[in-house]
């Protein structure tokens, strides 16, 4: 197990790197200058000189890298500010907002994904599957224009755009702020979630030890709950290993929908000022988030399931 964890982890720190010398590239390329942006064109190559933008790049990646070890991700070119002090300020919007949304996803997806593959055939299950099939089409921002026209402008229940000035200092406020914008994103994953949730439940059915425990006068529908709903667990987490750059992806696109002050929000607003060490920090530390994530799901799976050990 030791070893499969520091192999894991060799895997993790050289796709981060990776990540990193893509990232920088990528951002060296894109059109714009900075230097143009915050001053005339007589300042321009003093500007650059002064930000260091005019020394080779591997010169710059390995400034930046030693910095992002330190812990320092760099300082915002137009605002002064720290970039990790902006991102931890940031984080208190996009992290809740994508736990809410992968409960819901949860909540929504697990039953009815269970149910539609126990009740395989019948009118219900069939209704659950094509549904599934619909909203798992359905873009988010679609999804969300619809649900702000339901709940915020016909029924009034929820606010449609923002969040409280006053921040976490009023929980139930900042609740419901988030909770429109995380049933959009939870929908939406559920959706997708549900139909391999199905899957992985026929699977399960037929499996020899569901059917020994259906035999011992267990019905079905019993005899999956207590013994094969462990296993469909265990995909499930996989699965939702995967799914956390969905819902990253889902909560840019909402936080510009519904006007959240969160990373994904900034990162929009980033890339269209040119302001690259803040946009490098944000999408180094979103990169790290899923890479982090997939292995901790990798170490979380490695442990519970006695199979995956036995093949060592």
């Amino acid at each position: 197990m030791i070893r499969y964890a520091l192999t894991r982890l060799v895997l993790l720190l050289v796709g981060l790197v990776v990540a990193s010398v893509l990232i920088f590239v990528t951002l060296r390329v894109l059109p714009g200058d900075i230097a143009q942006m915050i001053a005339g064109p007589a300042q321009v190559e003093a500007i650059r000189s002064g930000l260091g933008l005019d020394r080779p790049l591997p010169i710059q990646y390995f400034d930046w890298m030693s910095g992002v070890v330190r812990g320092d991700l760099g300082t915002s070119l137009l605002t002064g500010t720290p970039v990790a002090t902006e991102l931890a300020q940031k984080a208190e919007v996009t992290v809740p907002l994508g736990l809410l949304a992968m409960v819901i996803a949860l909540v929504f997806s697990v039953p009815l994904g269970v149910a539609s593959a126990l009740r395989r055939g019948r009118a219900d299950g069939t209704m659950i599957t094509v549904g599934a099939q619909a909203l798992a089409a359905v873009p988010v921002v679609w999804a969300g224009m619809m649900l702000v026209v339901v709940f915020a402008v016909w029924l009034g229940w929820l606010p449609a755009q923002g969040f409280p000035r006053s921040g976490w200092a009023d929980p139930a406020a900042a609740w419901r702020a988030l909770l429109l914008p995380a049933i959009t994103i939870g929908i939406v994953e559920g959706a997708m979630l549900l139909r391999f949730v199905r899957s992985a439940t026929l699977q399960a059915v037929g499996q020899d030890y569901v059917r020994a425990a259906a035999a011992k006068g267990l019905t079905r529908t019993q005899a999956m709950l207590r013994h094969g709903l462990p296993n469909v667990g265990l995909s499930i987490i996989t699965v939702l290993g995967l799914q956390v750059a969905g819902i990253i992806v889902g909560a840019v696109v909402i936080e510009q929908l519904f006007s959240l002050p969160g990373i994904g929000r900034m990162l929009v607003v980033d890339v269209g000022q040119r302001d690259l060490p803040k946009v490098q920090g944000e999408l180094l530390v979103l990169t790290g988030f899923v890479l982090v994530v997939g292995f901790a799901v990798d170490l979380f799976h490695r442990v519970i399931d006695p199979r995956q050990r036995e093949a060592q």
